[in-house]
Order: C-alpha cells, then structure tokens, then sequence
C-alpha cells in the first residue's frame, strides 16, 4: 500500500523561500507528467524522510492535489543526508516504470565453513515492473550456498509481472574459494623496487 503524503502548495518559488521552508520543516516538490500543468507543492520533510527510508516509490499525495505520484528524483543536500528538493510523477498504480531496487543478503553461506567466501557482485537491481508492486527490496537467501555456488539474476524471485533489465545470466552472488596466492603476491610485491619519483628528469640531466 502506497504511503500518503499531505502536500501543500507552493505559492512563492525562488532559492530564497525556498530555503525557508526547509527552515520550517518542509521540503519544497513538483508534480508533473501526463499531460497536465506542473504543480508546485511542499511536503513535510520528516514524512518524506519516512517513506524515502521504507523504499517506498509510490505514493499518494493529499491535501493541495489527491493524486498517486512516483518519485522521480530526489535532490540532496551536500552531505547527503536530507532531501532538498523532489520531483512526483503523476502515474497509475499498473503502469509500468523503471526502478532500481536493493539486493539485501540473508543469511549464511555453508561454503563459508568450508572455507570459501561470499562475493556480492551486484548490490541494486534495474527492473521494470508495475507502479504498485515496486519491491521495497529483494531479499536473498544463501542458506543453501555451497563452496563454488552461484546465484544468477535469472534465480531471483521477483514481483509478479517484473522484468530484470540486466542479462539473466549476471552473477549475483557467488561463494568461492579464498585465494592462496594472495599472500605470496602481495609478498612478492613487497620485494620489487619501488620507482623513484624524479628519477628519470635527474638521468635525463645527467645524459645531457
């Protein structure tokens, strides 16, 4: 179920009014999209903040305008810790949109007992798949991962209708044997000479 979001409007526009709603609490918005006028909104940053945490990417705005939106795009602070500006989307909840989703381990892999480790090769997900069902995240078990095991993008369950948009047969994740060569490499890295920074100007002069 999508999240509500109560959503003012926006009257004044400008860096300076701007700045003091976010001074007040608020996050100054836009909604667009099919078709009809842009909207200026505000919208309450601590909600906002909420849903952004819970993966939520539909939501329905109330109060100014009483529509679903997907939030297109976020802009941040320079600390990126709070949102400084959001663009809605006006959208349905069936129709289809391009999303990127987080891959989340669950779990532990048997193949690490066995002395293997677990490489996480792909973090987010880019997936087509209807409004309403966007996942929060994709959760992934390796209970059952042995030593050399692999999960494809083609073995993870996804919402009814969802469409990976990335080759079926990219690793996920795999549990592999530790490297035994990763000391002796890095000891005999240890043994060559380093290169001397300006070495080449002073024989350069010397030639000369």
């Amino acid at each position: 179920m999508a999240e509500t979001l109560q959503v003012e409007a926006r009257e004044l526009r400008g860096k300076r009014n701007n700045r003091r709603l976010r001074a007040g609490g608020m996050v100054p918005a836009v909604l667009y999209g099919h078709g009809k006028e842009v909207v200026s909104l505000s919208v309450p940053a601590d909600a906002l903040d909420t849903a952004i945490r819970h993966g939520s990417r539909m939501v329905s705005l109330a109060g100014a305008v009483n529509e679903s939106a997907f939030i297109r795009e976020c802009q941040w602070d320079t600390w990126g810790n709070h949102v400084v500006h959001v663009d809605f989307t006006r959208i349905s909840e069936h129709e289809k949109v391009q999303v990127q989703v987080t891959i989340e381990l669950r779990g532990e892999a048997p193949g690490v007992k066995a002395g293997g480790t677990v490489k996480h090769a792909i973090h987010e997900l880019d997936l087509e798949c209807e409004a309403g069902s966007i996942p929060e995240k994709i959760s992934l078990s390796i209970n059952n991962r042995e030593l050399d095991g692999t999960i494809t993008v083609a073995d993870l369950e996804l919402p009814a209708g969802a469409q990976a948009l990335v080759d079926g047969s990219a690793i996920v994740v795999q549990c592999t044997e530790v490297a035994e060569q990763a000391e002796e490499e890095a000891g005999d890295g240890a043994e060559a000479e380093p290169e001397v920074i300006g070495r080449k100007k002073e024989d350069e002069e010397a030639e000369s």
